[in-house]
């Protein structure tokens, strides 16, 4: 990712977006009054004017981190955020453009030509290039990798060609090694030679003449240790590794678990290829978390804020046709018992409760199991027993307040015969409620989607059918 900016000290980046959108606000308001005046050689005073007010705001994102330009640009309408986009340095574009929600990315390259994309991007590191290489037109991606050395191509070609949700699509290709059979002394001058090391460097990968791993130093040994005393005898010999093909989701809950920096990627040879560092692991886990968000929320990508209503739209039919469809057919369950509801109008009312306590406890289910599936925690070996934990608790938690919402329902219409459908309604639609908050994910889960993906619909539909199903059924049967 991009090096830190040490050329101010840090500021909130909320105060930051203020004041260039006050500055903003400045340039428009100016540049009205101007343009409304009748003065000589009006053209010109119109440009330097123009030029003045935007000098400030330049200065101001030059002393900004590509972070929170990116911030300050997901933040601004599109109008204003092309404004500020001409305002960057060229040499900053890339940085900014990998920071960026894919969302804004979009708008920002639309508005650049096939020079400015190749010159932003092959400033970038190889992984901030393949990154960035999906979001380019081929054309652009094509010149790309022609304008890049032999080394570099091959390493980016390489990266591009792993699952984007896998290690290798992730790892770098900037890292140190050396070999066992030196000394710490040596391995300190050798990076001293050096100058400079890659971001995030906490470990050397130890390695043959041939590139096999064979394990790693971590800086801190090579400092507390006898110089004199070989790498062989210092190294741990069992570091945590990764394959390019490993899952992204499983690497970053090693990196997690065991706290780590960097670690080593090897092929099936056990030969060092790459890396993975704790900057990018983070930056994945927060897109995963994103992504789980919006399909929670029925949306089918990342939405830019600022884009049009078509497009908006466009992004949210398919999760409201689908749940307008099951709308409809909780509906129908509904109208099956109209000449029920018309008979006792208590049943209007008190229906949407059963409806709502079920769908609060489905939803509570599938949440937490879809945060099972996402950590690897629920499997086949355990999965029986988490059922039946789920139904205890909805069987728990249906007693209590089927049984405080009974009690309700009878001092409300004084009727004990609807206090007690009320309470086995509310008892019977939580066990369904958690059944269905456990099984949508898992079905989900089993078809190769990600569980988060529809399931919190799924589980409303049913707890709403079943809720209306069986609190009027009864009712029917019992108080009719």
């Amino acid at each position: 990712m991009a090096e830190e900016n040490d050329k101010t000290p840090h500021e909130p980046v909320e105060d930051s977006l203020r004041q260039v959108m006050d500055l903003l606000a400045r340039h428009k308001l100016v540049e009205s009054l101007v343009h409304k005046q009748d003065m000589p050689r009006h053209e010109l005073v119109e440009v330097l004017v123009h030029k003045q007010n935007l000098a400030e705001l330049s200065k101001k994102l030059d002393r900004l981190h590509p972070a929170d330009v990116a911030y300050i640009l997901e933040a601004l309408p599109l109008e204003d955020r092309l404004l500020v986009w001409d305002l960057v340095k060229a040499e900053r574009d890339g940085d900014i453009l990998v920071e960026v929600s894919d969302a804004v990315r979009e708008s920002l390259i639309e508005a650049m030509d096939n020079r400015e994309l190749v010159a932003a991007a092959a400033s970038l590191d190889t992984d901030e290039i393949a990154d960035l290489a999906p979001d380019l037109p081929s054309d652009v991606v094509q010149e790309l990798l022609k304008s890049l050395d032999h080394a570099k191509r091959a390493q980016v070609e390489a990266s591009l060609s792993y699952a984007e949700d896998s290690v290798g699509a992730l790892m770098d290709y900037d890292f140190v090694t050396i070999r066992a059979d030196v000394t710490l002394e040596v391995a300190l001058r050798y990076l001293r030679r050096l100058g400079d090391l890659p971001p995030h460097t906490d470990k050397l990968f130890v390695v043959e003449r041939d590139g096999r791993l064979i394990g790693t130093l971590p800086l801190k040994r090579m400092l507390v240790h006898d110089p004199e005393a070989h790498v062989a005898a210092v190294m741990s010999d069992e570091p945590v590794v990764f394959h390019p093909s490993d899952a992204a989701a499983d690497a970053a809950q090693a990196f997690e678990r065991y706290d780590l920096v960097t670690a080593p990627v090897v092929d099936a040879q056990h030969r060092l290829v790459g890396r993975l560092t704790v900057d990018v692991v983070v930056d994945f886990i927060r897109a995963e978390a994103e992504e789980d968000m919006l399909q929670l929320a029925g949306l089918k990508e990342e939405e830019d804020l600022f884009t049009t209503v078509w497009k908006s739209a466009r992004n949210r039919w398919m999760w409201l046709a689908i749940n307008l469809c099951t709308a409809l057919i909780a509906s129908r369950v509904v109208g099956a018992f109209e000449g029920s509801i018309e008979k006792l109008a208590a049943l209007a009312a008190l229906m949407p409760i059963v409806a709502g306590m079920g769908g609060n406890t489905g939803n509570q289910t599938s949440t937490l199991v879809v945060r099972g599936l996402a950590l690897g925690i629920i499997n086949d070996d355990n999965a029986r027993r988490i059922l039946v934990k789920e139904l205890g608790v909805a069987l728990f938690n249906g007693t209590v307040w089927g049984g405080v919402m009974g009690v309700v329902a009878y001092l409300l219409y004084q009727n004990a015969a609807l206090g007690g459908v009320m309470a086995v309604a509310m008892l019977l639609n939580l066990l369904v409620a958690a059944t269905a908050g456990y099984l949508a994910p898992r079905l989900i889960n089993r078809t190769g989607r990600d569980p988060a993906y529809g399931s919190p619909i799924l589980t409303t539909f049913i707890t709403d059918s079943m809720g209306f199903f069986i609190f009027l059924g009864l009712a029917t049967v019992v108080l009719l």
